[in-house]
Parts: C-alpha cells; sequence; structure tokens
C-alpha cells in the first residue's frame, strides 16, 4: 500500500463520518428523490401535489374585514402613513378618501366634474381660494402673501392687481359653490373669493351646518347671501388688499352681518370701511361676539366709541393698522368694554396720542396686553396704559422706542401684573433698573427679560447664583 492508504487506515487518525461523508456516499436513492419532488410539485393534474406557500401568498386577508373595520384600522394610523397606504389598493384608496375631512382645492375642473365627491366624500372644510385664481401651472415665479400663494407669469407689470385680474368669474365661482352644496352637505368651513349672492345663499340653503366663513373680495352686496347661514359663529371679511385686489364693506354690510349672524362667536374685519354705527350694531346683535380682529381698517373717525357695545367681547386684536383712531372724541361718549381681557397690537402705526389714550381707555379693563412690532410706541403712548390696572401680562416685542423710565412707570402702578415679557426693546438697558424695578421682578411668577443681545446671557443665568462676581461660588478662607 501506499503512504496514503496506511495514514486512511490508521485506527489512531481515524474520524467518525460526518453527515456530509454520508450524504455523499448514498447518492444513489438520494437522487431519485430529489428530481422526483420538483415534478411532483410541478405537475399539474394533482392539485393536492401543489405548493401550499404561493397560494397563501396570494390571498388580501384585509377582504375579509368590511369597510367601517378597516376605516377604524386606518384612522388610527399616524397622518403621515396615509398617503403610503392609498396607494396600495384602489379599496384602499377609497376609504383613505372617506378619511379626509379638510381639502384645499387647486384645480377647478377636479370640482365642477364632480371627481371631487366621489374621491372625498366626507369633506367638512373646503378652501377654494387657490382654486379660484387663473394662473399658470409652468410658471418658475411665485407670488406669495400672507392670504395667497400663486404662480405668476413673466409678463405682469408692478402696477396691475394680481388677483383682481386673474380671478375666475362671478359665474364660475357660484356654479362651483352649486356644485359644492350639493356634493358636501355637511361642510362647516368654507373659504372662497369672488362669489356672489347667489352662490353663498346656495350654500347656505343646502349646508345647514355651515359654521365658519371665509370672503374674500367682497361686499355689501355679497353680505346678504349670508344672511340665511342661521349657524355661522367664526367669520372673516376680507374686503381691500393693496396691491391684489380692491372691494368695499361699508357700515350696511356690517349692519347685514350684524342682523343676520347672531351667533357669530369671533369676527374679522379686514380692509373694511365702516364706522360707530357698524361697529354699534355688531355689539347690539351680536351678543355672544367674544374676539374681533380688526385688519388693515378703512374706517371713519369715531369708530373705537362703538365697541363699548360689545358687552361680552373678551379679545380685541389690532393687526396691520395704519392708524387707530384719529378723532375718538371725549371720555365721556367712549365708554368701555366691561368683559374685555385681551388686548393685542401687531405691526400697526401708532401716530397720535388722542387715539392710543382712547384706546387704551375703552380697554381700561383688559388683563394682558400683548404689543408686537408696533412703529411709534414711545414712553408718552405707554403711558396712558397705567389706566389698566388689572393687567396680569405684559409682552413687549419689537418696541424700539420705549424706554426703561417709561416701562417702570408704568408697570410699577400695576398691582396684579404677573407675567412680563420684554424682547427686543433696544432702548430698554438693564443699567437703568432701579432698585423698585428689581423688586418687582423678583415677585413675578414669569420673567422673559431680553430687551436686546446684550442681556441674553444674563437672563439665561437668572436663578443659577451665576454672574454675581464670585461672591457664592468664590469665598475667602
Amino acid at each position: 500500500m501506499s503512504a496514503l492508504s496506511e495514514k486512511a487506515d490508521s485506527p489512531l487518525k481515524k474520524k467518525p463520518p460526518s453527515w456530509s461523508d454520508i450524504w455523499l456516499r448514498n447518492t444513489k436513492p438520494l437522487k431519485h428523490v430529489v428530481f422526483t419532488m420538483p415534478l411532483q410539485s410541478l405537475s399539474p393534474k394533482d392539485p393536492k401535489s401543489q405548493s401550499i406557500i404561493p397560494t397563501f401568498a396570494n390571498i388580501d386577508r384585509t377582504l375579509l374585514l368590511s369597510d367601517e373595520l378597516l376605516l377604524q384600522i386606518l384612522s388610527k394610523l399616524p397622518h403621515l402613513q396615509r398617503n403610503p397606504n392609498s396607494l396600495v389598493c384602489k379599496r384602499w384608496l377609497n376609504l383613505q378618501g372617506r378619511l379626509i375631512r379638510s381639502l384645499k382645492i387647486l384645480d377647478w375642473d377636479f370640482l365642477e366634474s364632480g371627481r371631487l365627491f366621489t374621491r372625498f366624500p366626507n369633506l367638512t372644510h373646503v378652501d377654494l381660494l387657490n382654486g379660484c385664481l387663473l394662473s399658470p401651472r409652468d410658471s418658475g415665479i411665485l407670488l406669495t402673501h400672507r392670504l395667497a400663494s400663486m404662480q405668476m407669469g413673466s409678463g405682469f407689470c408692478s402696477n396691475r392687481k394680481f388677483l383682481e385680474e386673474d380671478l375666475l368669474p362671478v359665474e364660475a365661482v357660484d356654479k362651483g359653490l352649486q356644485a359644492l352644496a350639493n356634493g358636501c352637505p355637511n361642510l362647516r368651513r368654507l373659504v372662497v373669493i369672488n362669489a356672489s349672492e347667489l352662490g353663498l345663499l346656495t350654500v347656505a340653503e343646502e349646508c345647514l351646518t355651515v359654521q365658519e366663513l371665509e370672503l374674500h373680495k367682497c361686499n355689501d352686496n355679497v353680505l346678504r347671501g349670508i344672511a340665511a347661514c342661521e349657524n355661522l359663529q367664526i367669520v372673516k371679511l376680507v374686503a381691500n388688499v393693496d396691491g391684489l385686489y380692491s372691494s368695499s364693506v361699508t357700515d350696511i354690510g356690517l349692519t347685514i352681518v350684524a342682523q343676520g349672524c347672531k351667533r357669530l362667536v369671533r369676527l374679522e374685519l379686514s380692509g373694511c370701511e365702516g364706522s360707530f354705527d357698524g361697529i354699534k350694531a355688531i355689539g347690539q346683535c351680536c351678543l355672544m361676539l367674544e374676539e374681533l380682529t380688526i385688519c388693515d381698517h378703512k374706517m371713519d373717525d369715531g369708530w373705537l366709541a362703538g365697541l363699548s357695545y360689545c358687552e361680552n367681547l373678551k379679545t380685541l386684536k389690532l393687526l396691520s393698522c395704519k392708524r387707530i383712531d384719529r378723532s375718538p372724541g371725549r371720555d365721556e361718549y367712549l365708554g368701555f368694554c366691561p368683559a374685555l381681557e385681551r388686548l393685542h397690537l401687531q405691526k400697526c402705526l401708532l401716530r397720535s396720542n388722542k387715539s392710543v389714550r382712547a384706546l387704551f381707555r375703552v380697554c381700561e379693563a383688559v388683563r394682558e396686553i400683548v404689543i408686537q412690532d408696533c412703529w411709534g410706541l414711545n414712553n408718552d403712548m405707554f403711558r396712558f396704559a397705567s389706566v389698566c390696572r388689572r393687567v396680569k401680562l405684559l409682552s413687549l416685542e419689537g418696541c424700539s422706542l420705549l424706554t426703561t423710565e417709561g416701562l417702570e412707570a408704568v408697570i410699577l402702578s400695576w398691582q396684579d401684573l404677573e407675567n412680563l415679557i420684554v424682547v427686543s426693546c433696544k432702548n430698554i438697558n438693564e443699567s437703568d433698573i432701579s432698585p423698585a424695578l428689581a423688586t418687582l421682578f423678583s415677585i413675578l411668577k414669569e420673567l422673559r427679560w431680553r430687551p436686546d443681545a446684550k442681556s441674553l446671557l444674563a437672563s439665561s443665568l437668572v436663578g443659577t447664583g451665576m454672574g454675581k462676581k464670585g461672591g457664592r461660588f468664590f469665598k475667602r478662607t
């Protein structure tokens, strides 16, 4: 024998046979088994011998669930997963459409053709603002406003009114409102532009559950249509927007709203005209009114006195107003709002001491005052706020003319002040803080003190004991 055979027959080096060796040595009977298994599994004549796995995988288990049960399951999923879930199959696509309640319409044909109601049958909040705009879809120029965003062509000029010349005709808007009223009987919120009285009447007759309405480019005649909406609680009227479109809402329109919408809780007037009579009518008729917002108004002098008729008003907001009231009248005719709790001034031009004084006089019962980015507020104007002796929260942001002296003169007279926020008021310096003001700061529940960039570090270290010249951490031994 050779050397290899002797090593193989040696009892000392002989290893026990492994499973791989047994498999390779006995290949004759196994070959028959290996070759017969695929032949039998692929045979169409014997259904019992077919593979079970592919048949079980082709079964859609969700078919065993009813639509109601599957809707409950899909409604529990996060909102980020809803769009991918609609791509699973047509059934999931239709069920996903039944879960959608709020929608912005971008394509007007989608509304008029009726596909909107087939795809989304349970809509309650519909925004038609962008769908009413005739804008080129392939343009790379985007016009953005706080009210709307639209694509513009390259041939526009700076003197034209963008939205006014690119809106659908009134007849087309009314036709779309009629289709919406027939397809969405449970409509609760509607946003529309360039509608007419007839279009709004159709919505009021068919959709009895409408509670919130936002009208753009509306006038006195259009407001007659909303008088039939008996359950309206929130109304926003946008009459005129500089550079976009122009319209007019006067005391006649405000009176129509007051007499027709007596359940109003929130009312916003943007770019509206009017006077004392219109505000008085709203206060006398809308007894449930709690929040009134006036934005960029065009009202006549003396309108502030009408606020005293809003006996249940809790929040008054003035936004982007170029003036408050040039001639508010005598104090005995102004009155005040007894239930008022919050006064918000944002991006307003405070030019007249007389108008600011009258405003604080009307709001003397207020408990929260928020002034943000209002130009012209100086020490003399802010001193008029001392008449509001029930203030618990004061927030000042972007008041660059106000100084520490003017702030101190007012807030030291407020005995109920609990929260103070001062942000981005560059003339309020920490070096001018008096001991009396520092004592007031120590008893406040909330103090956010960031009048400038230099005081940011000091305010962030309040309560830590740092920044006191080492008095706490470095003691003499």
